[in-house]
């Protein structure tokens, strides 16, 4: 985050849940005191205590999708907080993520904060990381692209055979709906489901875009071509100008490689000046194919003049890389004077949140660790120390709904 507010692009911390979720332990039948239910939990199913524990909200990119004023009919930037229905682990981060984000953005003259979709399956919603915002300049209005696995209300539908898609047509629409934007501006592409079955669950695995720059592997979409030539048509034809679509083919890199390699999976960041940066992780850099693409992207007419390899191999040993750990909201002077100023990040919250860290987190966490009860303490104690740093009400991060 730091490197990245060094170039010039503003970051916001978006603060770790209370962990475990004794509400969503409650609400499925455990009772007593916090230590008994963490016994009971650990006794029945230890799988069940360490889905409770889950810190998977440190992925940003699935809390919410964004949609800038710019875009919006009513002129205010909106966030639909994600339901993630497709994953236990991640259904818990729901509720306490949107009162979070109601915090941030709390100012109802700028913001609309709008709650998650029904949580059913032909709504299932996983966030901005199966979004993307093309335009010509950041503050002008642009397109938005919502890509889906599947059609729930569908019966013709072409589905994925190994795994499930996690983001439904009917929810990226709902979410078009939401946020006031032109339906002709809003577009709606299916995941390739041979991308699905190689294990692309995210968009972002498969493609980035920002501003007027689109990288995708060839397998990216159903019906690519096709599809990159109506985004091509519509940003001609607005902007007066072609737009940057970059795409990779099979013989340059293959699909697994892609999808193991997390090249994709970059963050694509527009500085100052107006060139962009490409953030990837160092396994891009160590793998010949993914490698080459960048090289490739360098060599080729296009805004991208500087790629950035960065060590994530926590973050991508969990099937995260770096634009996981992002979530772009695009706003303006007005509406960056308006959000929480307590998580902005500066270098003096920098300094804090390292001394924070060093301080209060365990050296080492095993599974057995989280049947102790005094990690439950520790865990409390250094929320509401966050909460200091940060200028956050403590019942922002220490009450579970």
């Amino acid at each position: 985050m730091m490197f990245v507010a060094q170039l010039g692009i503003g970051q916001y911390v978006l603060p770790p849940l209370l962990r475990p979720n004794f509400n969503f332990l409650r609400k499925i039948g455990f009772y007593g005191t916090d230590g008994e239910i963490i016994d009971q939990a650990h006794r029945q199913n230890p799988l069940l205590l360490a889905t409770v524990y889950s810190a998977s909200n440190m992925w940003t990119a699935n809390a919410a999708t964004v949609s800038p004023s710019a875009d919006a009919i009513d002129r205010k930037l909106h966030l639909s907080t994600a339901n993630l229905t497709s994953k236990l682990h991640r259904s818990i981060e729901a509720a306490s993520t949107h009162r979070l984000l109601q915090c941030l953005f709390a100012d109802p003259t700028h913001f609309t904060v709008h709650e998650p979709l029904p949580g059913t399956a032909a709504m299932s919603d996983e966030g901005a990381a199966n979004h993307t915002r093309i335009t010509d300049y950041h503050g002008n209005p642009g397109f938005e692209l919502f890509v889906y696995g599947s059609q729930c209300l569908n019966r013709q539908r072409i589905m994925p055979t190994k795994y499930p898609s996690r983001q439904t047509l009917e929810s990226a629409r709902a979410i078009a709906r939401r946020h006031q934007l032109k339906p002709d501006e809003s577009l709606f592409f299916q995941q390739n489901p041979e991308a699905i079955d190689a294990g692309v669950f995210h968009n972002d695995v498969i493609s980035v875009g920002n501003e007027d720059v689109l990288l995708c592997h060839e397998k990216a979409f159903l019906e690519q071509p096709q599809k990159l030539a109506e985004l091509q048509a519509l940003f001609q034809h607005r902007y007066d100008r072609p737009m940057h679509i970059i795409e990779f083919k099979e013989q340059e890199i293959k699909l697994p490689t892609a999808v193991s390699t997390y090249l994709f999976n970059s963050q694509l960041l527009t500085r100052p000046d107006g060139k962009m940066t490409l953030l990837s992780p160092k396994e891009v850099e160590t793998n010949q194919e993914s490698f080459a693409c960048t090289q490739r992207l360098l060599e080729s007419a296009n805004p991208v003049d500087q790629v950035v390899f960065m060590d994530l191999r926590e973050s991508m040993k969990n099937g995260g890389g770096p634009a996981c750990l992002r979530l772009r909201v695009v706003m303006n002077e007005s509406e960056q004077n308006a959000i929480h100023p307590g998580c902005r990040l500066t270098p003096h919250l920098y300094q804090q949140l390292k001394e924070w860290i060093q301080t209060h987190y365990r050296e080492s966490l095993s599974a057995d660790d989280l049947r102790d009860p005094y990690l439950i303490e520790e865990t409390r104690n250094t929320l509401q120390k966050l909460c200091g740093i940060l200028d956050l009400p403590q019942e922002v991060l220490m009450i579970q709904d």
